[in-house]
């Protein structure tokens, strides 16, 4: 194999000064053969907690053999992953979207290590998949992300069902609507084998988006996790690793602005997770590109939402597989004309290509036609008002109230909350609000499905709203505003509010407001103290010092001094200070 499609590895294994290094390569199995070829990383985040992720050896052993069948040498290693479902309600889901940055974090350390020449990240669960991709971008080598692909729905009293039916029958056995034998039953059969959750929640609204984004080969992610299908797929992807190379394809070529907004509008079509905010700014983030929470608004205002998916649709996500899979969802889009056709995707071609490749299955109901859409506008809002000046984050998908006002329930915790909804402490007319729970103050970002899925099962989905500074699973329904920034650790407004407060949603305004006059705030705020923060070393303390705002997608970054700052401000301003005057009036 010429040393040109080794452009890393060579420096680790060639000359006579690097026989350690391939004496300890050889001692794993390697040949003298193999150390010739590029070396492609399969990075795996397979784990035993959760279905998510459970089949990814098997899926990682294909794409070795892909690798080879095309000339390289593909070597494995794992890295962490937290499952949402299993961890959702407790301390441990605070872990769920700081593992996103150690997974990113891993990756990169694990193939700058080892200078590898390309790589394939294999992804599951919902902070897996931006995770990967995060450190592709960051590491720029010919690379692309395979994700594992959908469970299979559960089959329940005559009907299928899905992880978030679980979810709501607990709300439904708090309010004596469900025998708790009835509970047990949906339990055994809601989940049937390996895969990501079935509905368009969070791992299939990113798998999604990454394919449209073109970092997954087009047809790859909509093939569900146990079809017999998946093992070709997982093949091809070895052999398009090599192709990579050869081509020289790098991540930073395929994730542009446009491609960025291609895959904003896949989500905002399908009424996917609002979780695909959070992950998508942090991937342009790492990509170099300029994105604001704004821009979601602004993309799903103009594109009609089109598919009837779960978590408040009819189908699931092997429907959609069965439909005509991502593929046509993105030709939707292209005959909408809410799609830059020229961007490039992993296979070499551009996604306006790969859209006319769709092949629709007749009679498919699942994604409706652009001239009959189930609204005209995507499921994506942004919120602003004197609650959120950085912004909130809303789905919309036709079945939530355009304006609500109520009394605000306060809570500092989720914990509290569950137990209150659990209590039927709740009431119509109530708006709910769970703060502490942001990127910083949780820390971690929680997820709020316990909650929102218990609200639903009491039949109180239509006759409240909640609002918070953490997040929702993809599988919450109803009118909730997450995201709320600043969050209440930093001394954000939601963390002004108490019982009673009035509090106004105006989808159509884009607005959250409390009824709370500037004055008010300001008495308020000279009363306020921050919290102590619940860890104090560790991993999550380490992540509450480093991590920005949801609005900026919560993505750890260096904090800055206050040199710099008066230097990037400076440079703003388009002014010539001088070093030694700065630092003297630092000091």
């Amino acid at each position: 194999m010429a040393t040109s499609l080794r452009r890393h590895s060579h420096v680790l294994l060639d000359g006579i000064d690097r026989a350690p290094s391939r004496a300890m390569l050889k001692a794993v199995g390697l040949t003298d053969d193999d150390l010739k070829r590029p070396l492609i990383a399969i990075a795996n985040t397979w784990i035993e907690v959760m279905p998510c992720n459970f089949h990814l050896r098997r899926l990682a052993e294909r794409v070795k053999a892909g690798v080879r069948a095309a000339g390289g040498t593909p070597i494995e290693f794992n890295t962490i992953a937290v499952s949402d479902g299993v961890s959702m309600g407790t301390e441990g889901m605070k872990a769920s979207l700081i593992s996103r940055e150690v997974i990113a974090d891993s990756i990169e350390l694990v193939v700058r290590g080892h200078l590898f020449d390309g790589v394939v990240a294999l992804s599951g669960c919902d902070k897996t998949i931006p995770g990967t991709v995060m450190a592709l971008l960051r590491l720029n080598l010919p690379s692309l992300m395979l994700y594992g692909g959908s469970i299979a729905p559960g089959r329940f009293n005559g009907r299928s069902v899905t992880i978030q039916d679980v979810f709501e029958a607990v709300g439904s056995c708090a309010a004596g609507k469900m025998s708790e034998q009835k509970l047990h039953e949906l339990e055994d059969r809601a989940c049937p084998g390996p895969g990501a959750c079935g509905g368009q929640f969070t791992a299939n609204t990113m798998a999604m988006a990454i394919e449209v984004l073109g970092m997954s080969p087009m047809g790859s992610a909509s093939v569900p996790a146990m079809d017999p299908l998946k093992d070709d797929v997982a093949f091809q992807a070895g052999k398009l690793a090599m192709e990579l190379l050869r081509r020289d394809l790098r991540p930073k070529r395929i994730v542009t602005r446009q491609a960025l907004e291609n895959a904003i509008a896949a989500v905002a079509a399908t009424g996917g997770s609002t979780n695909s905010v959070l992950h998508l700014l942090a991937i342009a983030r790492e990509a170099g590109v300029p994105l604001s929470i704004d821009d979601f608004d602004r993309i799903s205002s103009k594109t009609p939402l089109l598919a009837d998916l779960k978590p408040w649709g009819r189908f699931v996500a092997t429907d959609l597989y069965d439909a005509g899979g991502i593929a046509l969802v993105a030709q939707r889009l292209l005959e909408a004309k809410r799609l830059h056709a020229n961007a490039m995707t992993v296979t070499g071609r551009t996604i306006g290509v790969e859209a006319r490749r769709a092949r629709e299955k007749s009679g498919q109901q699942v994604v409706r036609s652009v001239h009959h859409p189930l609204q005209p506008t995507g499921g994506l809002v942004i919120l602003h008002g004197n609650l959120a000046p950085e912004g909130c984050v809303v789905k919309i998908t036709g079945h939530e109230p355009m304006r609500y006002e109520g009394p605000a329930r306060v809570f500092d915790c989720e914990e509290d909350a569950f137990a209150a909804v659990q209590q039927r402490r709740i009431k119509p007319g109530d708006v709910v609000v769970i703060r502490y729970e942001g990127p910083k103050g949780g820390p971690g970002m929680r997820e709020m499905l316990a909650v929102t899925a218990a609200i639903v099962g009491q039949g109180l989905g239509q006759s409240i709203a909640l609002l918070t500074d953490g997040r929702f699973s993809g599988a919450t329904r109803g009118l909730m505003a997450g995201h709320v920034a600043p969050e209440a650790a930093r001394g954000g407004v939601i963390a002004l509010l108490r019982d009673g407060d009035r509090i106004t949603f105006d989808v159509k305004r884009r607005r959250l407001d409390a009824a709370l006059s500037v004055a008010e705030l300001e008495k308020r705020r000279a009363r306020w103290r921050a919290p102590a923060p619940p860890y104090t070393h560790g991993v999550m303390a380490k992540y509450a010092q480093l991590v920005s705002s949801a609005s900026e997608g919560a993505v750890t970054s260096f904090p800055t001094t206050k040199l710099q700052r008066q230097v990037a401000s400076s440079k703003q301003q388009g002014k010539s200070l001088k070093s030694r005057s700065l630092i003297k009036s630092v000091r």
